[in-house]
């Protein structure tokens, strides 16, 4: 085993505890979030001045964000244990590692806020965004992916008319039904659609990271949700050449 080989199995050991760390630590903050949403909301102070709504789009932003962010973190996981290609696992590291600090960041700053992890009454994700957001990323439909997952019972559908079905929640997440596509594929099949997934999941983040751009208005946050836009965009690049180098295309 290479020194180089050593030192990235130990970055990814290292890693895996912090991001490992991160998701714990906002699934114990969500529940939180949730009882205190149901059972003191009368007895919660007056927020401080300055500080958004529960309904405003800084808050709304921070709260599917860190959801999209999520799935993103566990796709690079699932992908680092189904390749041994270097340049891969490369990227999935660094998708990883950003992803889930960001997301700790955005649900540190619901915590400062005293706001909740979940959307109140029952609103639907990006409902923040408003009517007039395009909903692009999804990447999926009539693929053999999704086959028989858009039309299902029950699905419902954000106020931006993307359908919520078999677990994706916002545009460019990915199903259950393509998850468990990834951890069970390997090599080349599970770079591919693991480079297409995350290639859909950050057309879906940059429109959200738009909509935060334009309308958030807590300078931080605002800055964050640029700096996403031009990450992304520039990783949208690479993973399209990942694929073309591996005979393959994103999907439009």
């Amino acid at each position: 085993m290479t020194a180089a080989r050593r030192g990235r199995r130990a970055e990814w050991a290292a890693g895996s505890a912090v991001v490992l760390a991160l998701l714990f630590a906002g699934a114990a903050t969500v529940a939180s979030a949730r009882d205190d949403g149901t059972h003191h909301a009368a007895a919660a102070p007056a927020p401080a001045p300055g500080t958004p709504a529960v309904d405003s789009a800084d808050a709304g932003f921070a709260r599917d964000m860190a959801v999209h962010h999520q799935q993103a973190v566990e796709m690079s996981f699932i992908v680092r244990d189904r390749t041994r290609d270097e340049e891969v696992r490369r990227l999935a590291y660094d998708i990883a590692n950003t992803q889930a600090n960001q997301r700790g960041m955005m649900l540190g700053w619901l915590d400062l806020w005293e706001l909740p992890k979940t959307a109140p009454g029952g609103r639907p994700p990006m409902a923040w965004m408003g009517s007039g957001h395009e909903g692009h990323g999804t990447g999926t439909a009539g693929t053999a992916e999704t086959a028989g997952t858009a039309g299902a019972a029950g699905a419902a559908e954000t106020e931006g008319g993307f359908r919520v079905h078999d677990g994706s929640l916002m545009p460019g997440m990915a199903t259950r039904t393509q998850l468990d596509r990834l951890r069970t594929a390997s090599g080349r099949d599970a770079e591919v659609l693991y480079l297409r997934l995350m290639s859909d999941h950050h057309r879906g983040g940059i429109d959200m990271a738009r909509g935060c751009a334009r309308l958030c208005a807590v300078k931080a946050e605002n800055r964050l949700a640029r700096g996403m836009v031009e990450a992304q965009q520039s990783e949208l690049d690479m993973m399209a050449g990942m694929l073309r180098a591996r005979g393959a295309e994103p999907r439009s």
